[in-house]
Formats: C-alpha cells, structure tokens, sequence
C-alpha cells in the first residue's frame, strides 16, 4: 500500500486554505502544502515550526496543514523547540482563529521518536535542528512526503543546488524531487513505500555547503 492521490480533496483543501488564510495576490506554499496533504491523504501531518518575526507569514502555512488535517481527518502536530516557541505558536494561531492542533515540545531526537507513522513532515530549515529533525522521523510504510521550507542555503558543492543527499541518510530512498519558488524555496521529496515496487535511489556521500544563518559561517559537511 501507498500514498494515492485524490484530486477531488486536494481542491477542496486548496479553496478552503485559501478562504481562511485570504491569499488573493499569488499562489503561495500555504494553499500547495495543504492540497498536498489533503490530497495525499496524509494520516500524520507534523510540522517543525519556526517563527519568522521579519516576514511575518510562517503561521499561514500551519493554518494550511490544519485545513488538509480536518478534510483527512488525520492528525495535525506542531513540533516546537522551546517554550518561548511554542507561546508565539499558540499567539499567531490564535490570532487567526485557528483551533490549535496538538504540540510536542522539546529537542528533535526526542520529540520524533514519540512519532510513528509520518506521512507528511514539513520542516524550516531556519531551525538549527533541521537535519536532526529529517533524519529522526519514523516514516509511514505508505511512503511519505517531505518538505524542506527556506532550503536556499543549503547546496552541493558539485552542482550548486539544493540536494537531499545532504540532508537524509543515505538509506532514505527517494522517488522523485522538486524545488518550488515559494518564499525562499521549497524542496519538496516523495519517499518510497517500504513494501512498494517503485523505483528509487539512494544518494551516494557527497560534500555539502551549509550557511550558518545566525553566524553566516559556512560549513562543509560530507553527508
């Protein structure tokens, strides 16, 4: 068995996120993500949040993710890494007229390992524990989908691009992925179902660039 897409649902989940988030200017990673969801049909929704005090937006896309959850009638969880965190979470959704979903705080290690069975795992990468928090997730037999939001800075050194050989380890098979012009990038990577047939790879170890964004120190990692 694995994730089967449902374009009925994906639209409905699209028009409604976009009712309650008001988007009217441009399509924008909230109403994708939550077609994506709600069309996968996604059971385990969990989303790394971070806050973003510049933009301002980082609370559409959760809004998003809450919309897919109710037409999949799954379960919605916000991962947060401290309680300052969590507080700003709780405000924002609040603000919106959100019902807030459930929240797991605490480091990446040990809040994925209280998870079983993700389907669908949106991470910002602005998190320091971006990497920590791919590589702990126990991911659904269905297969599942992953998405890294403000991915820019992280690049392989060999073709300059976003490349998930230098975030998950290299068992992770991965089917197929694609880079999304939203905000600062949205990579998005479909993994295998573990009893499927479909073809995949795992990515060989190669060098990555990461640019600390609290620092601007670069770093080279052999993934």
């Amino acid at each position: 068995m694995k994730l089967v897409w449902s374009p009925e649902t994906a639209s409905k989940a699209y028009l409604d996120t976009i009712k309650t988030c008001g988007i009217s200017r441009k399509s924008s990673a909230a109403e994708f993500l939550s077609a994506m969801g709600a069309g996968y049909n996604a059971k385990l929704i969990v989303e790394a949040w971070k806050s973003d005090k510049i933009n301002g937006d980082s609370i559409s896309t959760s809004i998003g993710l809450a919309v897919a959850s109710k037409h999949n009638r799954g379960r919605y969880v916000c991962v947060v890494p401290d309680e300052e965190s969590r507080l700003a979470y709780v405000d924002a959704m609040e603000n919106s007229g959100m019902s807030l979903p459930e929240m797991m705080v605490g480091e990446a290690e040990e809040v994925m390992e209280r998870l079983n069975g993700v389907d669908f795992l949106i991470v910002d990468d602005k998190r320091s524990d971006s990497f920590s928090i791919f590589n702990s997730a126990k991911l659904s037999h269905r297969g599942a989908i992953l998405v890294c939001k403000n991915g820019s800075k992280i690049r392989n050194i060999e073709t300059n691009k976003f490349g998930w050989d230098g975030v998950l380890d290299s068992k992770v098979c991965v089917v197929r992925s694609v880079t999304l012009p939203f905000g600062n990038g949205l990579e998005v990577a479909y993994i295998a179902s573990k009893d499927g047939n479909q073809k995949s790879r795992k990515y060989a170890k190669r060098w990555i660039r990461h640019v600390d964004r609290k620092s601007g120190e670069e770093h080279v990692i052999r993934r």
